[in-house]
């Protein structure tokens, strides 16, 4: 890998072609590069995970991370704009349906939904989820601060940090959630949930893609932990051979 250095080995490589590797057997993550505000806290969040990290829109860097992590900030509809300008939605959409993993965090949770809801105007999300993005019913928004979250059973995100509190921005989230199971063998989605106003959806475990409505790379030791368990849950297999 090559380019600018960033910090422990994270570059910005948007021309970059070769199959992502890590020299030192780290899981490589790309952050999608497509204007979402400032990710370097996430880039950094993520080394200190264990990952080799690069912020990048290039297909080759994106489709061929063991990992790819979709940031959000800002609005439903301008977020969805500036994916499709970088051609995330298709890139995004083949590394689920090839069961790459893809995590979202803040926005890049809610457009994994249908749609969303700001100011009167709906916006077609990804649709990789059903339901809608609206206006919390809070007397106070935005949600701004730390929260607990109520996780289920057998979560891997949140394993070990459960009962701990995490960081959320946003005035919008997903109130409703109705997902039907149509294979026989296919495990329902794991939804984490938290609550201002109403119980909204504070993250998704769903196979591959995950996603969460708060900020993990500001949530302290908890959001650390959770982030080592995403990108633990990357490495690849040891080959056979005896080494």
């Amino acid at each position: 890998m090559s380019g600018k250095i960033l910090r422990d080995g994270a570059i910005i490589d948007p021309n970059a072609s070769q199959r992502l590797t890590s020299a030192t057997g780290k899981p490589t993550v790309t952050v999608l590069d497509y204007g979402s505000g400032n990710v370097r806290s996430a880039v950094r969040a993520l080394e200190r995970a264990g990952a080799e990290v690069i912020l990048s829109a290039k297909p080759d860097d994106v489709l061929n991370a063991d990992g790819l992590l979709v940031p959000g900030v800002g609005a439903f509809e301008t977020v969805m704009r500036e994916l499709k300008s970088v051609d995330g939605i298709r890139m995004i959409g083949r590394r689920v349906a090839g069961g790459r993993p893809v995590l979202g965090i803040c926005v890049g949770l809610q457009v994994m939904f249908e749609a969303g809801v700001e100011h009167g105007t709906e916006a077609e999300g990804l649709g990789e989820w059903p339901g809608k993005v609206e206006l919390l019913p809070a007397a106070v928004v935005p949600h701004m601060g730390w929260n607990t979250v109520t996780a289920p059973a057998g979560s891997k995100l949140f394993a070990g940090v459960e009962n701990e509190r995490f960081y959320f921005v946003h005035s919008y989230g997903v109130q409703h959630w109705d997902f039907d199971v149509i294979q026989p063998r296919m495990a329902a989605p794991l939804v984490t949930w938290s609550e201002h106003g109403a119980p909204f959806v504070a993250a998704v475990e769903n196979g591959p893609l995950c996603a969460t409505q708060f900020h993990p790379e500001k949530s302290g030791d908890a959001g650390a932990h959770l982030l080592r368990n995403w990108v633990d849950g990357l490495r690849r297999p040891a080959s056979g051979g005896g080494e």
